[in-house]
């Protein structure tokens, strides 16, 4: 099994709790991908929830998206429940800040967000979840319960070594901003949203 080197661990007190910050090795020394764990990372069944970095959303509190409110509400989640979540540096469902900025353009013309994509010459989602199972392993976890209605992350796990053992819904009600959003990620993308 390929290694992702562990940069560095320390303390981290939030708002949601207390936890320990991993910092693996991501390729970019600038970027490094994040692990938040609790008490609950050392149980047979691991509480994860495998997030790709959303800077509009996570930081900015964007309403386009709800990538900020699915962080805030796993993070309240595993501070509750214990577990991990991964934090994966791959911006833009793959593309990067600033070609996501360039969609969030195209989507203010009447683009949805994957004809955006398409249209500045990427594929709807380029995100991958293997560095994430890497780490997963490196840190001892087989068995987990996936916190996402993302079907690509459950088909990512197949034949992985790591068992699903639930699937743990993270609705969050829309806003007029990203209603539109959250659609096309139901209808087009297959995303569990009720």
């Amino acid at each position: 099994m390929s290694q992702t080197p562990l940069l560095v661990s320390s303390r981290l007190p939030t708002v949601y709790g207390e936890f320990v910050m991993d910092a693996f090795d991501s390729g970019r020394p600038e970027m490094p991908h994040l692990v938040l764990r609790n008490r609950g990372s050392e149980s047979p069944i691991v509480n994860v929830r495998i997030h790709s970095e959303c800077l509009t959303g996570d930081v900015f509190g964007s309403t386009r998206c709800d990538c900020g409110e699915q962080l805030a509400t796993s993070l309240r989640y595993i501070e509750d429940h214990g577990g991990v979540l991964v934090y994966l540096r791959q911006e833009g469902r793959g593309i990067g800040l600033v070609n996501k900025m360039k969609a969030y353009n195209l989507q203010d013309q009447g683009m949805d967000t994957i004809v955006a994509n398409h249209h500045l010459g990427f594929h709807a989602d380029l995100r991958n979840y293997s560095e994430a199972i890497t780490i997963l392993k490196q840190l001892g976890i087989s068995r987990i319960n996936l916190i996402t209605n993302n079907p690509d992350k459950l088909d990512a796990f197949h034949e992985s070594g790591i068992t699903i053992e639930n699937r743990i819904p993270i609705l969050i009600d829309p806003r007029p901003e990203n209603r539109t959003y959250l659609d096309t990620k139901k209808n087009a993308l297959g995303h569990f949203l009720g």
